[in-house]
């Protein structure tokens, strides 16, 4: 068969604008499948880093919204293993104009010190450390997040809230990295506890927790969540990666609608492709006849077929992940505001090795039947087929 591949390329290429137009639409269709899988694998499949592989987050097991008493932070530190834990509250608010998206990133209220030991991969220097920490009205935000909204050292901010009826008067006293915390800003729960009425001090959204090591984590999550499964505030304890999907599943089923669309965009490629070999075999039904003249077998004829639907979906293929490495980076540096997830949206080889084999999988099914037809049809047949 792959003697005959020059043969089979240069037939796919023969009609350019009805090629050019196949693989245009191949193209634009994988680069949506490829763009789809990639979310898929950065929500749902993504590697745990070593900082989150030993954190949990403990929040209500009713739902986020149900805070949780402050007390039950002296009784998770209690527990077997556990080396650290922070309050850990999400303040939402509004700084400056909510209208324009950019102004949108995550701000949480902590308590510093413990805040940074958890944080096993935030680099920031020592001395803004120590100011964090003495500063109570200080706050520290990511490298991405100043670069991004041109935060300085020493500069006052404002943020209005709207969770909580307070106002914040900030001073960023650290400029801080972490693979984990993009786009974040962190402040002082001291601060913010101050300024809230006596009845709302000592609620907290959830607690952070810092575990000595891997194997512990499982195993503390049950603990704590059985510790109080029988109060007016039952938990639920689970991995930061788990508590980060949970703000996905507030869309809904996420992975059913993902592989939905893969499904349908396969779908939809297979009839565009089909279509087109059926009309391009029926174009040349007399020149099977004078290639099976000329010595050609029927599965030499059935294999030029397959190879030429194949060379289109390959050449579709590569240009749609190509396409769609470029639109998941733009994705992905949108996206990473709203899911910390997205923040290394890429088609990686495996998506990429997917996406080529889908593609040349669809070439091939999609010519199977027509080439199958023709290459059985005898000669006499194909020569004085009028089309």
């Amino acid at each position: 068969m792959f003697r005959y591949f020059s043969l089979a390329f240069k037939n796919s290429v023969r009609n350019k604008r009805r090629s050019i137009l196949t693989i245009s639409s191949i193209a634009v269709s994988l680069c949506l499948l490829g763009c789809l899988l990639a979310i898929y694998q950065a929500l749902f499949l993504k590697q745990a880093t070593p900082g989150q592989a030993l954190r949990l987050v403990v929040r209500h097991r009713v739902s986020l919204a149900q805070p949780l008493p402050y007390s039950y932070e002296a009784q998770i530190k209690r527990v077997s293993g556990v080396r650290a834990v922070s309050v850990w509250n999400w303040f939402q608010g509004v700084y400056k104009d909510s209208r324009d998206p950019k102004n949108f990133f995550a701000r949480f209220a902590v308590e510093p010190k413990p805040f940074m030991t958890i944080r096993t991969q935030m680099e920031m220097p020592e001395d803004q450390r120590h100011a964090f920490i003495t500063d109570q009205s200080g706050c520290v935000v990511s490298k991405d997040l100043a670069e991004k909204l041109g935060f300085k050292l020493g500069q006052r901010i404002t943020i209005k809230g709207d969770i909580y009826p307070v106002t914040l008067e900030l001073t960023i006293v650290g400029i801080f990295e972490d693979p984990d915390a993009t786009n974040s800003l962190f402040f002082n729960q001291e601060y913010l506890r101050q300024l809230l009425p006596a009845g709302r001090r000592d609620m907290e959204s959830v607690f952070a927790v810092l575990a000595d090591n891997t194997d512990d984590v499982s195993r503390i999550a049950k603990q704590v969540d059985a510790m109080f499964e029988n109060s007016p505030y039952p938990t639920k304890s689970e991995s930061e990666q788990q508590f980060a999907l949970s703000f996905v599943s507030f869309l809904g089923n996420i992975k059913l609608f993902l592989m939905s669309i893969c499904g349908a965009v396969m779908f939809t490629i297979l009839l565009v492709s089909g279509n087109t070999m059926a009309m391009s075999v029926r174009e040349r039904i007399k020149e099977v006849g004078v290639l099976k003249t000329l010595g050609f077998t029927n599965e030499a004829i059935l294999g030029i077929i397959i190879g030429e639907a194949a060379t289109i979906g390959l050449i579709g293929g590569v240009v749609g992940v190509v396409l769609a490495s470029v639109v998941t980076g733009v994705v992905g540096k949108a996206g990473e505001t709203y899911f910390n997830q997205l923040h290394a949206l890429s088609i990686t080889p495996g998506v990429g090795a997917i996406c080529l084999a889908v593609a040349l999988l669809i070439g091939v099914v999609s010519s199977f039947i027509p080439a199958f037809n023709a290459a059985r049809t005898n000669i006499l047949d194909s020569l004085r087929y009028a089309g």
